[in-house]
């Protein structure tokens, strides 16, 4: 079980049994973290999918509105997370693939159309992130996953983030098992890094059509080095 999947349990004991309710904040990430042993990222992770699925609602600042409070009867929601989580680990890749390509296709293209424009702060730290040349294949993808994640985020549709989400360990695994059939990593590192940023640039510049276009190339691209022929 992932860390962020700890989270998720606790969350969801407590409130089946009673110790949090609807109108409830959640405890601070500093408190879930210490008390499950993983990190604040994770329980951030956690807090982002209960607000795509409409559990939690999320602000900043301090005061009685500050914090993660819980908005709505959340038993079979979490449920329903908690599965598709545990589902998509054993999706058929080709089929993966083509999921990714229409959720990441289409949700470059509306978020390129957004006014006033997404922040891409996300992002561009992944972007950052990436371009340390000492990280190994898979420190490396692990911020792929988040950065493809965050893309699909810059729509503005919780429900096509909440699948993205969730797929995200399948598109890791899918992607990692690959890394043995390459020739040269860093070579494939390279071309992923200025695609990437290429998608970004699309992005930023409105041109909706051409990101998702990038991003297709992008996807296909990396799964025809793996394929063996």
């Amino acid at each position: 079980m992932r860390a962020h999947e700890l989270v998720l349990h606790r969350i969801e004991r407590d409130l089946a049994e009673g110790v949090l309710a609807v109108g409830d904040r959640l405890p601070g990430e500093r408190v879930l973290a210490g008390d499950l042993a993983v990190s604040r990222s994770s329980v951030r992770e956690a807090i982002r999918v209960l607000e795509a699925m409409g559990v939690v609602r999320t602000a900043v600042g301090s005061g009685p509105e500050a914090g993660a409070i819980v908005v709505a009867d959340p038993i079979s929601s979490i449920g329903a997370a908690l599965r598709l989580h545990t589902a998509t680990k054993h999706l058929p890749i080709a089929d993966l693939v083509e999921t990714r390509i229409l959720l990441e296709s289409w949700a470059l293209r509306e978020a390129a159309d957004r006014r006033p424009r997404p922040d891409l702060t996300a992002v561009d730290g992944c972007l950052d992130a990436m371009d340390d040349a000492t990280l190994g294949p898979e420190q490396f993808l692990r911020l792929d996953a988040a950065f493809h994640v965050a893309m699909s985020e810059l729509a503005g549709n919780v429900v096509v983030a909440a699948m993205m989400a969730a797929l995200r360990d399948s598109i890791h695994g899918y992607v990692l098992a690959g890394v043995p059939l390459l020739d040269d990593w860093p070579a494939v590192a390279a071309t992923l890094r200025r695609e990437h940023r290429a998608i970004v640039a699309a992005v930023r510049r409105g041109h909706g059509i051409r990101a998702g276009e990038l991003v297709c190339a992008h996807i296909r691209g990396y799964v025809d080095l793996i394929t063996p022929t």
